[in-house]
């Protein structure tokens, strides 16, 4: 296992900075937000799909600092029924396409979550009841979620590339069952982005999950979440905006300031016996520290969890045939 860095986690830097604090701090693998709910700070998905001389400026710049990529990320949502949809579907094949002209085989996105019949806005449904939401819930499946993703994983699986989901609130795949009828209803092309820190809000064993999901998982990103004590009053369902941090059920931190070691190398063990040993990219969303210092809180933590008898091979986000140069 070894530890990589989500670059949107230091969206603040500028490319060459965000390159050499991964060097100073001993990351050499990156994942790169390419657009649609990232501000794609590090890279342009058009010059580097239109450019064969961007592309190698860019392989040249990660070269020279022994670093490669663990994955492009286009988190967004594809299925949402206004210009937004029209653009993150856009944005989301075009990453497809130069993952490809890269020689990358992952790609970090989410599901999506359409509106329901007639409506303008994404209508995340969660519960059976009122009986409304069941019809609206099966027509999102049906006339929605399966024909665009269908369509999707056969365009990625010709590009050679697999599609990372995370499981996320607000998505169509936000827990097991809903990834297991996805993959189900396509294929192997679509496994997941095992984030647990959405899990741990949401109520779920990020362990059990690994453990159920062992072989699904193709990517992982290193975050926490901490339980606040007004989820024992409030719940953990809170609309609160995540900023500022005091009075809500429950806040995304660096990692080990929400679960502790024994939680973490719990799900490292678990995650080396269902077969992943690869990159834990770091995604920081810590707004009660400094970017840099969040993400230099979870580098160390993490690096005393994985430990130098855990570290795996070098990063496999890059297929061994590629004709590219990364």
């Amino acid at each position: 296992m070894k530890i990589g860095l989500y670059s949107d986690s230091l969206a603040e830097l500028s490319t060459a900075e965000c390159l050499d604090f991964c060097v100073a701090h001993k990351v050499r693998a990156i994942e790169f937000g390419t657009g649609n709910w990232s501000s794609a700070p590090h890279i342009k998905i058009n010059d580097l799909g239109t450019s064969q001389i961007r592309r190698d400026e860019f392989a040249g710049r990660l070269d020279e600092r022994g670093m490669e990529i663990s994955a492009l990320n286009c988190s967004g949502n594809p299925l949402h029924p206004g210009p937004d949809g029209e653009r993150h579907r856009d944005i989301t094949r075009r990453t497809i396409e130069v993952a490809a002209m890269l020689g990358l085989d992952r790609v970090v996105t989410m599901s999506g979550c359409p509106a329901g019949p007639g409506d303008s806005h994404p209508n995340w449904i969660t519960t059976s009841w009122p009986p409304e939401t069941t019809r609206i819930l099966d027509w999102q499946w049906r006339e929605q979620v399966l024909p665009y993703w269908r369509d999707m994983v056969a365009f990625a699986r010709d590009h050679g590339v697999r599609l990372c989901f995370e499981m996320h609130g607000s998505q169509c795949v936000y827990n097991v069952e809903s990834f297991e009828r996805l993959r189900d209803a396509t294929d192997e092309t679509i496994g997941l982005n095992f984030d647990p820190s959405h899990m741990l809000w949401m109520g779920a064993d990020p362990v059990a999950v690994a453990k159920r999901l062992a072989g699904s998982i193709y990517h992982v990103h290193a975050k926490d979440t901490r339980i606040e004590t007004a989820a024992a009053w409030n719940s953990r369902l809170d609309a609160k905006q995540v900023r500022p941090v005091g009075g809500r059920s429950w806040n995304f931190v660096a990692v080990g300031r929400g679960q502790d070691e024994t939680f973490w190398s719990t799900l490292v063990t678990t995650l080396l016996a269902g077969g992943y040993n690869d990159v834990m990219s770091i995604e920081n969303e810590d707004y009660s520290l400094s970017a840099e210092d969040a993400v230099d809180q979870a580098i160390s933590f993490l690096a005393g969890v994985i430990g130098p008898d855990r570290t795996g091979p070098e990063v496999r986000g890059a297929r061994a045939d590629a004709s590219g140069d990364l």
